[in-house]
Protein backbone atom coordinates (compact mmCIF):
# COMPACT_ATOMS: atom_id res chain seq x y z
CA UNK A 1 0.00 0.00 0.00
CA UNK A 2 1.52 3.28 -0.62
CA UNK A 3 1.73 6.31 1.59
CA UNK A 4 -1.20 8.30 -0.54
CA UNK A 5 -3.52 4.85 -0.34
CA UNK A 6 -2.72 5.14 3.40
CA UNK A 7 -3.66 8.60 4.02
CA UNK A 8 -7.59 8.00 2.40
CA UNK A 9 -10.56 7.15 4.39
CA UNK A 10 -11.60 3.58 4.23
CA UNK A 11 -15.14 3.24 4.66
CA UNK A 12 -16.84 0.10 4.66
CA UNK A 13 -20.45 0.04 3.11
CA UNK A 14 -22.98 -2.18 4.19
CA UNK A 15 -20.75 -3.18 7.17
CA UNK A 16 -23.63 -1.80 9.39
CA UNK A 17 -26.89 -4.00 9.68
CA UNK A 18 -30.44 -2.49 10.85
CA UNK A 19 -29.92 -3.76 14.62
CA UNK A 20 -26.28 -3.50 14.31
CA UNK A 21 -27.39 0.75 13.69
CA UNK A 22 -30.26 0.98 16.48
CA UNK A 23 -27.73 0.20 18.70
CA UNK A 24 -24.72 2.36 17.96
CA UNK A 25 -27.83 4.85 18.56
CA UNK A 26 -29.70 3.90 21.17
CA UNK A 27 -25.75 2.97 22.87
CA UNK A 28 -25.58 6.99 22.87
CA UNK A 29 -29.15 7.82 23.90
CA UNK A 30 -29.38 5.77 26.83
CA UNK A 31 -26.29 6.45 28.11
CA UNK A 32 -26.65 9.57 28.34
CA UNK A 33 -29.99 10.09 29.27
CA UNK A 34 -31.15 7.94 32.06
CA UNK A 35 -27.83 7.91 33.94
CA UNK A 36 -27.33 11.53 34.72
CA UNK A 37 -29.39 13.70 32.87
CA UNK A 38 -32.22 12.88 35.60
CA UNK A 39 -31.18 14.59 38.46
CA UNK A 40 -30.09 17.44 36.79
CA UNK A 41 -33.38 18.04 34.90
CA UNK A 42 -35.12 17.34 38.26
CA UNK A 43 -32.71 19.69 40.05
CA UNK A 44 -33.70 22.30 37.08
CA UNK A 45 -37.38 21.97 36.59
CA UNK A 46 -38.34 19.91 39.49
CA UNK A 47 -41.18 17.18 39.99
CA UNK A 48 -42.15 17.91 36.29
CA UNK A 49 -38.69 16.53 34.83
CA UNK A 50 -40.79 13.52 33.35
CA UNK A 51 -42.64 15.50 31.31
CA UNK A 52 -39.57 17.34 30.21
CA UNK A 53 -38.34 13.90 29.06
CA UNK A 54 -41.64 13.92 27.08
CA UNK A 55 -41.68 17.71 26.05
CA UNK A 56 -37.84 16.81 24.16
CA UNK A 57 -39.14 13.59 22.57
CA UNK A 58 -41.75 15.90 20.80
CA UNK A 59 -39.04 18.19 19.90
CA UNK A 60 -36.58 15.06 18.78
CA UNK A 61 -39.36 13.46 16.71
CA UNK A 62 -40.26 16.79 14.73
CA UNK A 63 -36.12 17.16 14.59
CA UNK A 64 -35.94 14.01 13.43
CA UNK A 65 -37.78 15.00 10.13
CA UNK A 66 -35.17 16.69 8.41
CA UNK A 67 -32.34 14.14 8.64
CA UNK A 68 -34.32 11.16 7.45
CA UNK A 69 -35.22 13.57 4.42
CA UNK A 70 -31.59 14.04 3.73
CA UNK A 71 -30.14 10.97 4.77
CA UNK A 72 -32.66 8.81 2.27
CA UNK A 73 -31.44 11.33 -0.38
CA UNK A 74 -28.30 11.10 0.17
CA UNK A 75 -26.63 8.58 2.75
CA UNK A 76 -23.16 9.29 3.97
CA UNK A 77 -20.59 8.02 6.21
CA UNK A 78 -19.97 12.20 6.67
CA UNK A 79 -23.15 12.41 7.75
CA UNK A 80 -23.94 16.09 8.98
CA UNK A 81 -21.07 17.33 7.73
CA UNK A 82 -22.30 16.26 4.20
CA UNK A 83 -25.71 17.44 4.65
CA UNK A 84 -24.87 20.62 5.53
CA UNK A 85 -22.45 21.05 2.35
CA UNK A 86 -25.64 19.77 0.29
CA UNK A 87 -27.33 23.06 1.72
CA UNK A 88 -24.77 25.54 2.19
CA UNK A 89 -22.08 24.25 0.21
CA UNK A 90 -17.90 24.63 0.81
CA UNK A 91 -18.78 27.76 2.87
CA UNK A 92 -18.32 28.68 5.96
CA UNK A 93 -22.22 27.54 7.23
CA UNK A 94 -21.25 23.80 6.63
CA UNK A 95 -17.81 24.05 8.36
CA UNK A 96 -18.77 25.94 11.45
CA UNK A 97 -22.47 24.23 12.11
CA UNK A 98 -20.36 20.41 11.59
CA UNK A 99 -17.47 21.35 14.00
CA UNK A 100 -20.22 22.19 16.20
CA UNK A 101 -21.30 18.70 15.65
CA UNK A 102 -18.83 17.69 16.20
CA UNK A 103 -17.83 19.31 19.72
CA UNK A 104 -21.34 18.38 20.41
CA UNK A 105 -20.50 14.75 20.19
CA UNK A 106 -17.16 14.81 21.55
CA UNK A 107 -18.72 16.56 24.87
CA UNK A 108 -21.37 14.17 24.90
CA UNK A 109 -18.16 11.48 24.96
CA UNK A 110 -17.14 13.20 28.13
CA UNK A 111 -20.38 13.18 29.77
CA UNK A 112 -20.49 9.48 29.34
CA UNK A 113 -17.12 9.03 30.53
CA UNK A 114 -17.43 11.26 33.56
CA UNK A 115 -21.12 9.54 34.30
CA UNK A 116 -19.49 5.84 34.32
CA UNK A 117 -16.94 7.44 37.07
CA UNK A 118 -19.68 8.65 39.29
CA UNK A 119 -21.49 5.20 39.25
CA UNK A 120 -18.42 3.09 39.48
CA UNK A 121 -17.77 5.10 42.37
CA UNK A 122 -20.96 4.24 44.28
CA UNK A 123 -19.44 0.94 44.72
CA UNK A 124 -16.94 2.14 46.99
CA UNK A 125 -19.49 4.76 49.22
CA UNK A 126 -18.56 7.88 46.65
CA UNK A 127 -15.35 9.92 45.22
CA UNK A 128 -14.09 12.43 48.22
CA UNK A 129 -11.34 13.09 46.86
CA UNK A 130 -12.61 14.24 43.35
CA UNK A 131 -10.07 12.82 41.22
CA UNK A 132 -11.20 9.11 40.91
CA UNK A 133 -14.61 9.87 38.84
CA UNK A 134 -12.46 11.89 36.07
CA UNK A 135 -9.36 9.22 36.66
CA UNK A 136 -12.00 6.29 35.74
CA UNK A 137 -13.70 8.31 32.75
CA UNK A 138 -9.79 8.91 31.17
CA UNK A 139 -9.47 4.94 31.61
CA UNK A 140 -12.72 4.39 29.81
CA UNK A 141 -12.17 6.54 26.78
CA UNK A 142 -8.46 4.66 26.72
CA UNK A 143 -10.61 1.73 26.18
CA UNK A 144 -13.13 2.80 23.94
CA UNK A 145 -9.93 4.11 21.24
CA UNK A 146 -8.65 0.47 21.41
CA UNK A 147 -11.61 -1.13 20.36
CA UNK A 148 -12.36 1.64 17.76
CA UNK A 149 -8.77 0.59 16.10
CA UNK A 150 -10.11 -2.59 15.40
CA UNK A 151 -13.10 -3.46 12.60
CA UNK A 152 -16.68 -1.91 12.35
CA UNK A 153 -17.87 -5.51 12.58
CA UNK A 154 -16.22 -6.03 16.16
CA UNK A 155 -17.18 -2.58 16.87
CA UNK A 156 -21.11 -3.81 16.16
CA UNK A 157 -20.68 -6.79 18.22
CA UNK A 158 -19.46 -5.07 20.96
CA UNK A 159 -22.00 -2.10 20.73
CA UNK A 160 -24.76 -4.47 20.32
CA UNK A 161 -24.04 -7.10 22.75
CA UNK A 162 -24.12 -4.08 25.47
CA UNK A 163 -27.49 -2.77 24.10
CA UNK A 164 -29.04 -5.71 24.57
CA UNK A 165 -28.05 -5.98 27.90
CA UNK A 166 -28.66 -2.48 29.47
CA UNK A 167 -31.85 -1.73 27.31
CA UNK A 168 -33.02 -5.14 29.35
CA UNK A 169 -31.54 -4.76 32.61
CA UNK A 170 -32.71 -0.94 32.10
CA UNK A 171 -36.46 -2.48 31.38
CA UNK A 172 -36.23 -4.56 34.94
CA UNK A 173 -34.80 -1.45 36.66
CA UNK A 174 -37.62 0.52 35.74
CA UNK A 175 -40.62 -2.32 36.51
CA UNK A 176 -39.35 -3.60 39.83
CA UNK A 177 -38.49 0.36 40.98
CA UNK A 178 -42.39 0.75 40.06
CA UNK A 179 -43.59 -2.52 41.48
CA UNK A 180 -41.94 -1.89 44.54
CA UNK A 181 -42.59 1.59 45.02
CA UNK A 182 -45.19 2.56 47.46
CA UNK A 183 -47.04 5.28 45.53
CA UNK A 184 -47.03 5.61 41.21
CA UNK A 185 -48.67 9.21 42.53
CA UNK A 186 -46.29 12.17 41.49
CA UNK A 187 -46.72 15.31 42.32
CA UNK A 188 -45.95 17.74 39.11
CA UNK A 189 -47.23 20.86 41.07
CA UNK A 190 -44.43 21.09 43.87
CA UNK A 191 -42.20 23.72 43.32
CA UNK A 192 -38.16 23.65 44.06
CA UNK A 193 -37.92 27.70 44.30
CA UNK A 194 -38.05 28.76 41.04
CA UNK A 195 -38.20 25.42 39.42
CA UNK A 196 -42.21 25.82 38.32
CA UNK A 197 -41.47 28.15 35.84
CA UNK A 198 -41.67 27.86 31.92
CA UNK A 199 -38.29 28.95 31.22
CA UNK A 200 -37.10 25.93 33.78
CA UNK A 201 -39.16 23.78 32.18
CA UNK A 202 -37.74 25.03 28.96
CA UNK A 203 -34.12 24.22 30.40
CA UNK A 204 -34.77 20.94 31.27
CA UNK A 205 -36.32 20.09 27.78
CA UNK A 206 -33.37 21.04 26.04
CA UNK A 207 -31.46 18.97 28.68
CA UNK A 208 -33.91 16.26 27.21
CA UNK A 209 -32.69 16.90 23.99
CA UNK A 210 -29.38 15.96 24.56
CA UNK A 211 -30.83 12.88 26.07
CA UNK A 212 -31.67 12.25 22.52
CA UNK A 213 -29.70 13.73 19.94
CA UNK A 214 -27.79 10.25 19.89
CA UNK A 215 -29.75 9.76 16.99
CA UNK A 216 -27.34 11.47 14.65
CA UNK A 217 -24.46 8.69 15.51
CA UNK A 218 -26.78 6.99 12.88
CA UNK A 219 -26.51 9.56 10.41
CA UNK A 220 -22.90 9.57 10.72
CA UNK A 221 -22.89 5.79 9.64
CA UNK A 222 -24.81 6.71 6.43
CA UNK A 223 -23.17 4.96 3.71
CA UNK A 224 -21.76 2.55 5.68
CA UNK A 225 -25.58 1.19 7.01
CA UNK A 226 -26.58 -2.16 5.08
CA UNK A 227 -29.56 -0.84 2.19
CA UNK A 228 -28.98 3.19 3.71
CA UNK A 229 -32.07 4.41 2.02
CA UNK A 230 -34.52 2.81 3.86
CA UNK A 231 -33.16 1.60 7.34
CA UNK A 232 -30.87 4.68 8.25
CA UNK A 233 -34.66 6.64 8.67
CA UNK A 234 -36.11 2.95 10.41
CA UNK A 235 -33.09 2.67 12.35
CA UNK A 236 -33.84 6.86 13.80
CA UNK A 237 -37.34 6.05 14.57
CA UNK A 238 -36.74 2.69 16.31
CA UNK A 239 -33.92 4.18 18.35
CA UNK A 240 -36.25 7.26 19.62
CA UNK A 241 -39.47 5.48 20.25
CA UNK A 242 -37.65 2.86 22.06
CA UNK A 243 -35.88 5.55 24.01
CA UNK A 244 -39.30 7.18 25.09
CA UNK A 245 -41.11 4.51 26.72
CA UNK A 246 -37.72 3.49 28.65
CA UNK A 247 -37.04 7.71 29.82
CA UNK A 248 -40.73 7.56 31.12
CA UNK A 249 -40.67 4.17 32.77
CA UNK A 250 -37.22 5.01 34.42
CA UNK A 251 -38.49 8.29 35.38
CA UNK A 252 -41.54 7.58 37.36
CA UNK A 253 -39.39 4.78 39.19
CA UNK A 254 -37.13 7.73 40.04
CA UNK A 255 -39.52 9.69 41.19
CA UNK A 256 -41.61 6.95 42.81
CA UNK A 257 -39.02 6.07 44.90
CA UNK A 258 -37.10 9.43 46.05
CA UNK A 259 -38.37 12.44 47.04
CA UNK A 260 -37.18 15.82 44.68
CA UNK A 261 -34.32 16.39 46.86
CA UNK A 262 -33.09 13.45 46.89
CA UNK A 263 -32.97 13.22 43.24
CA UNK A 264 -31.36 16.79 43.22
CA UNK A 265 -28.66 15.94 45.99
CA UNK A 266 -27.77 12.75 43.96
CA UNK A 267 -27.94 14.24 40.35
CA UNK A 268 -24.70 12.41 39.36
CA UNK A 269 -25.96 9.24 40.24
CA UNK A 270 -29.33 9.37 40.86
CA UNK A 271 -30.68 5.60 39.27
CA UNK A 272 -28.20 4.17 42.10
CA UNK A 273 -29.41 6.03 44.57
CA UNK A 274 -33.54 5.17 43.92
CA UNK A 275 -32.15 1.44 43.73
CA UNK A 276 -31.44 1.44 47.55
CA UNK A 277 -34.44 1.85 48.99
CA UNK A 278 -36.61 -0.25 46.07
CA UNK A 279 -34.00 -3.24 45.78
CA UNK A 280 -31.05 -2.92 48.83
CA UNK A 281 -27.40 -2.90 48.25
CA UNK A 282 -28.34 -5.49 45.75
CA UNK A 283 -30.40 -2.81 43.70
CA UNK A 284 -27.24 -0.45 44.00
CA UNK A 285 -25.05 -3.08 42.74
CA UNK A 286 -27.20 -3.57 39.30
CA UNK A 287 -27.98 -0.09 38.85
CA UNK A 288 -24.25 0.64 38.53
CA UNK A 289 -23.31 -2.53 36.52
CA UNK A 290 -26.07 -1.02 33.64
CA UNK A 291 -24.49 2.23 34.19
CA UNK A 292 -21.03 1.18 33.38
CA UNK A 293 -22.10 -1.16 30.76
CA UNK A 294 -24.38 1.99 29.30
CA UNK A 295 -21.85 4.44 29.13
CA UNK A 296 -19.25 2.57 28.19
CA UNK A 297 -21.29 1.13 24.69
CA UNK A 298 -22.46 4.69 24.11
CA UNK A 299 -18.74 6.05 24.23
CA UNK A 300 -17.59 3.35 21.89
CA UNK A 301 -20.85 3.88 19.22
CA UNK A 302 -20.00 7.63 19.84
CA UNK A 303 -16.09 7.89 18.87
CA UNK A 304 -16.96 5.27 16.25
CA UNK A 305 -19.43 7.60 14.68
CA UNK A 306 -17.75 11.28 15.04
CA UNK A 307 -14.27 10.28 14.42
CA UNK A 308 -15.91 9.48 10.61
CA UNK A 309 -17.51 12.58 10.51
CA UNK A 310 -14.40 14.24 11.44
CA UNK A 311 -12.44 12.54 8.54
CA UNK A 312 -14.95 12.98 5.67
CA UNK A 313 -14.90 16.70 6.99
CA UNK A 314 -11.20 16.73 6.46
CA UNK A 315 -11.74 14.98 2.54
CA UNK A 316 -14.05 17.76 2.03
CA UNK A 317 -11.19 20.28 2.65
CA UNK A 318 -13.50 22.03 4.56
CA UNK A 319 -11.08 21.78 8.32
CA UNK A 320 -7.58 21.73 8.84
CA UNK A 321 -5.72 18.63 9.18
CA UNK A 322 -2.43 17.59 10.28
CA UNK A 323 -0.71 13.91 10.24
CA UNK A 324 1.71 15.25 13.11
CA UNK A 325 4.17 12.53 11.95
CA UNK A 326 1.46 10.01 12.60
CA UNK A 327 0.93 6.37 10.59
CA UNK A 328 -2.40 5.27 8.91
CA UNK A 329 -5.39 6.68 7.59
CA UNK A 330 -7.15 10.00 8.07
CA UNK A 331 -9.45 8.06 9.76
CA UNK A 332 -7.10 6.63 11.99
CA UNK A 333 -5.82 10.39 12.91
CA UNK A 334 -9.20 11.71 13.63
CA UNK A 335 -10.08 9.10 15.80
CA UNK A 336 -6.76 10.47 17.59
CA UNK A 337 -7.96 14.17 18.07
CA UNK A 338 -11.35 12.94 18.93
CA UNK A 339 -9.98 10.86 21.65
CA UNK A 340 -7.36 13.45 22.86
CA UNK A 341 -10.17 15.97 23.37
CA UNK A 342 -12.78 14.12 25.10
CA UNK A 343 -9.63 12.55 27.78
CA UNK A 344 -9.15 16.94 28.42
CA UNK A 345 -13.11 17.51 28.55
CA UNK A 346 -13.36 14.62 31.19
CA UNK A 347 -10.61 15.45 32.86
CA UNK A 348 -10.99 19.06 33.73
CA UNK A 349 -15.30 20.04 33.30
CA UNK A 350 -17.94 18.60 35.53
CA UNK A 351 -21.16 17.00 34.80
CA UNK A 352 -23.34 19.69 34.50
CA UNK A 353 -20.97 22.36 32.53
CA UNK A 354 -20.30 19.11 30.08
CA UNK A 355 -24.31 18.93 29.30
CA UNK A 356 -24.51 22.70 29.28
CA UNK A 357 -21.85 22.62 26.51
CA UNK A 358 -22.93 20.33 24.35
CA UNK A 359 -26.75 21.30 24.41
CA UNK A 360 -25.92 24.78 23.13
CA UNK A 361 -23.83 23.64 20.30
CA UNK A 362 -25.96 20.87 19.40
CA UNK A 363 -29.06 23.18 18.87
CA UNK A 364 -27.50 25.99 16.83
CA UNK A 365 -26.76 22.84 14.39
CA UNK A 366 -29.93 21.47 14.83
CA UNK A 367 -31.58 25.11 13.64
CA UNK A 368 -28.85 25.48 10.70
CA UNK A 369 -29.94 22.24 9.49
CA UNK A 370 -33.41 22.58 9.55
CA UNK A 371 -32.86 25.85 7.86
CA UNK A 372 -30.68 24.35 5.39
CA UNK A 373 -33.54 22.35 4.47
CA UNK A 374 -36.59 24.98 4.15
CA UNK A 375 -34.21 27.44 2.47
CA UNK A 376 -32.45 25.45 0.16
CA UNK A 377 -33.33 21.53 -0.03
CA UNK A 378 -37.21 21.57 0.21
CA UNK A 379 -38.18 21.20 -3.60
CA UNK A 380 -35.26 18.26 -3.92
CA UNK A 381 -36.33 16.65 -1.41
CA UNK A 382 -40.11 16.94 -1.16
CA UNK A 383 -40.06 18.01 1.84
CA UNK A 384 -43.01 19.60 4.01
CA UNK A 385 -41.59 23.31 5.01
CA UNK A 386 -43.81 23.21 8.15
CA UNK A 387 -42.58 20.44 10.10
CA UNK A 388 -38.84 21.88 9.73
CA UNK A 389 -40.38 25.21 10.69
CA UNK A 390 -41.89 23.79 13.52
CA UNK A 391 -38.40 22.36 15.04
CA UNK A 392 -36.66 25.35 14.26
CA UNK A 393 -39.23 27.15 16.66
CA UNK A 394 -39.42 24.46 19.31
CA UNK A 395 -35.40 24.51 19.18
CA UNK A 396 -35.30 28.19 19.99
CA UNK A 397 -37.58 27.39 22.46
CA UNK A 398 -35.64 25.35 24.32
CA UNK A 399 -32.56 26.19 23.53
CA UNK A 400 -33.80 29.99 24.85
CA UNK A 401 -35.15 28.33 28.28
CA UNK A 402 -31.93 26.91 28.75
CA UNK A 403 -29.39 29.76 28.04
CA UNK A 404 -31.49 32.30 30.49
CA UNK A 405 -31.39 29.60 33.39
CA UNK A 406 -27.59 29.23 32.92
CA UNK A 407 -26.66 33.02 32.77
CA UNK A 408 -28.75 33.13 36.09
CA UNK A 409 -27.26 29.93 37.76
CA UNK A 410 -23.85 29.75 35.95
CA UNK A 411 -22.78 31.68 33.10
CA UNK A 412 -19.11 30.95 32.97
CA UNK A 413 -20.57 27.87 30.69
CA UNK A 414 -22.33 30.87 28.48
CA UNK A 415 -19.32 32.82 28.28
CA UNK A 416 -17.36 29.27 27.63
CA UNK A 417 -19.69 28.40 24.80
CA UNK A 418 -20.08 31.97 23.07
CA UNK A 419 -15.77 32.33 23.00
CA UNK A 420 -15.96 28.52 21.59
CA UNK A 421 -18.53 29.33 19.09
CA UNK A 422 -16.48 32.58 18.14
CA UNK A 423 -13.33 30.83 18.04
CA UNK A 424 -14.63 28.22 15.40
CA UNK A 425 -15.95 30.78 12.61
CA UNK A 426 -12.80 32.43 13.07
CA UNK A 427 -10.04 30.26 12.36
CA UNK A 428 -12.87 28.01 10.01
CA UNK A 429 -13.27 31.79 8.07
CA UNK A 430 -9.36 32.04 8.01
CA UNK A 431 -9.06 28.46 7.10
CA UNK A 432 -11.34 28.93 4.21
CA UNK A 433 -9.94 31.67 2.71
CA UNK A 434 -6.01 30.32 2.35
CA UNK A 435 -7.85 27.09 0.72
CA UNK A 436 -10.05 29.64 -1.55
CA UNK A 437 -6.24 31.38 -2.20
CA UNK A 438 -4.91 28.29 -2.89
CA UNK A 439 -7.27 26.88 -5.25
CA UNK A 440 -7.60 30.05 -7.09
CA UNK A 441 -3.32 29.93 -7.06
CA UNK A 442 -3.76 26.19 -8.79
CA UNK A 443 -6.37 27.40 -11.62
CA UNK A 444 -4.13 30.25 -12.51
CA UNK A 445 -0.92 28.23 -12.74
CA UNK A 446 -2.45 25.69 -14.65
CA UNK A 447 -4.29 28.01 -17.25
CA UNK A 448 -0.33 29.69 -17.68
CA UNK A 449 0.87 26.41 -18.08
CA UNK A 450 -1.69 25.53 -20.74
CA UNK A 451 -1.10 28.45 -22.67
Amino acid sequence: MTQEQDRTTQYQQGSLTLPGTVMLGTGVMIGAGIFALTGQMAQMTGALFPLAFLAAAVVVSFSAYSYIKISNAYPSAGGIGMYLQKAYGDRLPTAFNALLMYFSMVIAQSFLARTFGSYTMQLFGGDESGLMVPLLGVALILAAFVVNLMSNRLIQSVASGIGILKIGGILIFGLVGIWVADSLAVDFFSRRDDSGSIGNFLGATALGILAFKGFTTITNSGSEVKDPRRNVGRAIMISIAACVVIYTLVGFAVSSNLSLSEIVETQDYSLAAAARPALGDYGVWFTVALAMMATAGGILASIFAVSRMLAMLTEMKLVPHSHFGMPGSIQKHTLVYTVVLGLFLTAFFDLSRIAALGIVFYLIMDIAIHWGVIRYLRKELEANAWVPATAIVLDLLALGGFVWVKLNSDPFVIGVAVAGMVAIAVVEQFFLNRAGGSKAKGRRESHSHEQ
